[in-house]
């Protein structure tokens, strides 16, 4: 990936059968927010962070101090748009939706991460 974004991982403790949530390859927060808006629709940063932990089964967990610096700098970016809006819970949110610039970051983002799974494969495999 050419960006360092902020890594994600959990402070939650977990019981000795159980494996613990795993920090993330850095620069993959990204890709993760904007797979997730793109499957998901418009969303607020907690419902983000949960969509995220859900599907990767409780494995990744987002941080509040990762998530919300990572949305404000893709908004910057013109990736996302963020528009405030009253919460099922009846609170103000600031709900995410991708750009068309999004969509194409996450196209760029998805094929840079499958580059890199697939030399690091190459690597790992016995000579």
């Amino acid at each position: 990936m050419k960006h360092s974004g902020p890594s994600m991982h959990s402070k939650t403790m977990h019981s000795p059968d159980q494996q613990p949530a795993s920090r993330v390859l850095p620069g993959t927060l990204y890709m993760l927010i904007l797979q997730t808006l793109s499957r998901k629709g418009p969303l607020h940063g907690y419902g983000i962070a949960k969509a995220i932990q859900a599907r990767s089964d409780d494995v990744l967990r987002v941080e509040e101090g990762s998530l919300y610096p990572a949305l404000q700098r893709m908004a910057v970016k013109g990736w996302l748009e963020g528009e405030w809006q009253t919460s099922d819970g009846g609170r103000r949110a600031r709900y995410y939706r991708l750009k068309p610039k999004g969509e194409e970051q996450l196209a760029r983002e998805v094929a840079e991460f499958e580059r890199v799974v697939r030399a690091t494969r190459r690597v790992l495999q016995p000579a």
